[in-house]
């Protein structure tokens, strides 16, 4: 514990020195001369009450002079400040993500199953960035503007479900949706996380000139080709992702594209995102100090009551 104001206990002897100079002003004898008879009803004080409203002033002015003085603990405090960055992620809902090739706590789960909880944390975690969330099938929706509020963004990631937006891949068209909410904001850093694990069947553009036309305006592209089968490896696959346009986009975009194919890749891929896009909840915390100046003024404040009814008793 430590003081604010440590110059206030100076204060302490103050009752001492003003009694000590009224007694030297005091005046030597009375100017007015009262019959003893006077107060022969009157009840004398005893030394007991004496000391004992001694005691309650003293202690009231020890307390007093201790809440002036400012008693204060340190305590760390996490800052959290708008960081100035806002991000989009651009989820691909077609009928592949329905495939169960990942493997979560020992079970096989689907890729959207696996997507949902690790992006979920991550939006979570990004506490001071600016977050929203544009799902894609056969055509792009908003399903959370971009908001502060990221727990809302996580909550709208888990709730995202196959078929809400049709079952193709319209990859073009849910950047492009993406750029346009970033665009139209007035965020120094503008990022799109695009995740996908199929092939741009349905989109209006190629996805390579939507994401250049996107860096024009300021905007990263970061990519995840997801699923554990490509078109470079596996051709006639049904299932593959077109890991080779994904790597594109994100080059055109000026990011970087991530490969995942197991559930420790996609771990992997959401610590590599913070460290390319730092995550505000990393600063370190602030020393401050947690003020205790209320329990000895609260003190003080009990004494003098007590006094007071001491004197009128």
């Amino acid at each position: 514990m430590s003081l604010a104001f440590p110059l206030a206990l100076l204060l302490l002897p103050l009752p001492l020195l003003i009694r000590r100079l009224m007694r030297r002003d005091g005046v030597a004898a009375a100017a007015l001369a009262v019959p003893g008879a006077a107060f022969a009803g009157a009840r004398p004080a005893s030394a007991r009450d004496d000391a004992l409203g001694l005691a309650l002033a003293t202690a009231a002015w020890v307390a007093l002079v201790a809440a002036l003085a400012g008693p204060e603990v340190p305590a760390e405090r996490a800052v959290v400040t708008a960081s100035g960055r806002e991000i989009v992620l651009a989820l691909d809902l077609s009928g592949s993500m329905v495939a169960e090739d990942f493997a979560l706590d020992g079970k096989p789960v689907s890729r959207l199953d696996a997507v949902k909880r690790v992006a979920a944390r991550f939006v979570a975690a990004r506490r001071g960035d600016s977050v929203g969330l544009v799902i894609f099938g056969d055509r792009p929706y908003v399903a959370q503007p971009p908001t502060f509020d990221v727990d809302a963004v996580a909550r709208a990631i888990e709730g995202a479900q196959i078929g809400i937006s049709g079952r193709s891949t319209a990859i073009s068209d849910g950047l492009g949706l993406a750029a346009k909410r970033l665009v139209a904001g007035d965020a120094r850093t503008k990022v799109i996380v695009l995740l996908s694990d199929g092939v741009d069947t349905a989109g209006k553009v190629e996805a390579t000139d939507a994401a250049a036309l996107a860096a024009r305006h300021g905007i990263r592209i970061h990519t995840i080709a997801l699923g554990p089968e490509d078109l470079e490896t596996a051709p006639r696959s049904r299932d593959a992702v077109d890991a080779a346009t994904l790597r594109a986009v994100a080059e055109a975009g000026g990011g970087t594209s991530f490969r995942v194919r197991t559930m420790a890749d996609l771990e992997a891929m959401a610590a590599s995102l913070d460290d390319l896009e730092p995550n505000p909840m990393d600063r370190p915390p602030v020393r401050a100090f947690r003020p205790l100046w209320t329990f000895p003024a609260a003190a003080a404040a009990v004494l003098l009551v007590l006094a007071a009814f001491r004197r009128s008793a």
